[in-house]
């Protein structure tokens, strides 16, 4: 029998569904259905596991456990009373793994846009509060020696080594962009030296592919417009990645303010760096609420038919249930963008770009929102421009994400009534990968027989799987506001 280093037991799901929360919005309560599809996928993996033969970790690790919880969440989601969207996998695959691997793998191109890297050794570490132990819950940190030392040493345990065995071992992910978080230049977790460190790692082998990075900016912070210039000649940032409702004082801004935003789009244009990823929704906090809404991105994307709006989120706002669109209702979330758009006539395939990290991690757990919401994106913004990314390494590996979105199927009573696609298999691949090539100009046949020989590739071939089916983030308001001050925001 195979030996397991993580969770040897097998009392860990494939398809993590939690509480945990990407550092910005607080961790909501796990609603109960949600913990009853939790248990009911354990006690039905279990069954499965005896049924054809497996300890249960093995069966876990496999494909037909992941096709297990799927449709336990499904059948408890059923039960609920929420149908409107659903996970499309045979009722064999818990058993067949043919069938199992048939919903669930594949060979798309896929791109992640949205991915965030803690540097252990950074500067960050001068500003954490006395006592406090900040990522001490990574798997990396807790298998480590050096796990229980004193103060901060517990952080060498990190690595750009875990970074790529979560994201590009472990998952099907090809590419990713590194992001950044809001944050002043002294207290930043990341800084683009920093980044730039991780990016070579990956891109060690010249071939420059697996990992982009955004240099990030903030108008409304003294010194920020100015560093674009360095950003751009020496870091080769891919986009500019800024938040508005964030400010040094607490007040956010409006990409087309006079003072912040409209110099900001200038000076991107004048350095021909076209991609502006701006967060919108997963507001902060009740200070500047207005400004993580997004109603200036319709307005913005006529006025700047040459820029790229890269919305990040999507304005989703976390514990608000998608729902049909409602014209003129005043509604947040999608609808907030969807109005925007409609107001200032941006068609769908345009400028505007909607981003899935955290977005369709939340959606997981609520299969009717994640139908509205999906649906909504890929009907007003356009099955061309919905991009790819996870959040991760705050929820672990991504590789649940993508088996989930692959078998995720709008049920036809919602296409029907409300004009949203079927999401076919062509429809998936643009949206894991195709739809971000152009704003991110890469080549991806290029990109892709490249990364076919390179060290990762090498890597994924010789891996033997022992995922470890954990999430980073917190799960707590303690653990949160522990997370807010190691990240600068005391």
């Amino acid at each position: 029998m195979r030996q397991f280093h993580h969770d040897p037991d097998g009392t860990r799901l494939p398809i993590k569904i939690d509480n945990a929360s990407n550092g910005e919005f607080e961790p909501l309560p796990l609603p109960k259905r949600c913990r009853l599809g939790n248990e009911q996928a354990l006690q039905d993996a279990d069954t499965a596991a005896r049924k054809v033969g497996q300890d249960r970790r093995s069966f876990m690790v496999g494909a037909c456990g992941a096709a297990s919880t799927l449709l336990s969440l499904n059948a408890v989601n059923a039960a609920a009373g929420n149908t409107g969207g659903y996970f499309d996998v045979a009722d064999e695959a818990r058993y067949n793994t043919d069938l199992a691997q048939s919903a669930l793998n594949g060979d798309e191109f896929i791109f992640d846009v949205h991915g965030h890297y803690i540097n252990p050794h950074g500067a960050w570490r001068d500003s954490v509060p006395e006592g406090a132990r900040p990522f001490f819950g990574f798997p990396k940190v807790q298998a480590c020696k050096t796990a229980e030392m004193e103060g901060l040493d517990y952080l060498e345990c990190l690595s750009g080594e875990q970074f790529v065995k979560d994201v590009f071992v472990d998952s099907d992910t090809d590419i990713m962009v590194l992001t950044f978080v809001p944050s002043t230049p002294d207290t930043e977790p990341l800084k683009i030296e920093e980044a730039e460190v991780t990016k070579q790692l990956l891109n060690k082998d010249g071939t420059e592919n697996r990992l982009l990075v955004h240099g990030r900016v903030n108008p409304n912070q003294d010194g920020d417009l100015e560093s674009m210039d360095e950003l751009a000649e020496r870091w080769n940032v891919s986009a500019w990645k800024t938040y508005t409702q964030w400010g040094p004082n607490g007040v956010g801004f409006w990409l087309d303010d006079e003072d912040t935003g409209i110099p900001f789009l200038e000076k991107a244009r004048a350095l021909g760096i076209k991609n502006i990823a701006v967060h919108k929704g997963i507001p902060f906090g009740p200070q500047s609420y207005e400004h993580s809404r997004s109603d200036d991105i319709g307005r913005v994307a006529r006025a700047y038919p040459d820029l790229n709006f890269l919305v990040y989120h999507s304005g989703f706002v976390p514990g608000k249930a998608e729902t049909a669109f409602a014209e003129d209702a005043g509604k947040d979330g999608v609808d907030a963008l969807v109005q925007s758009l409609l107001d200032n006539e941006v068609s769908p395939n345009s400028n505007v770009y909607a981003d899935l990290g955290s977005t369709w991690r939340m959606w997981m757990q609520d299969p009717t929102s994640a139908a509205h919401g999906m649906g909504k994106l890929l009907k007003y913004v356009g099955e061309n421009r919905v991009v790819w990314g996870t959040d991760s390494i705050w929820y672990g590996s991504p590789q649940d994400q993508i088996q989930a979105f692959r078998t995720f199927q709008i049920s036809e009573a919602l296409r029907e009534q409300y004009g949203y696609p079927e999401i076919t298999p062509t429809l998936r691949a643009k949206v894991f990968g195709q739809n971000a090539v152009e704003p991110y100009g890469l080549n991806q046949k290029s990109v892709m027989a490249r990364n076919a020989r390179d060290s990762v590739a090498l890597a994924k071939a010789a891996n033997q799987p022992d995922p470890h089916y954990l999430t980073f983030g917190p799960k707590s308001r303690r653990e949160f506001l522990a997370f807010r001050r190691a990240e600068g925001d005391a």
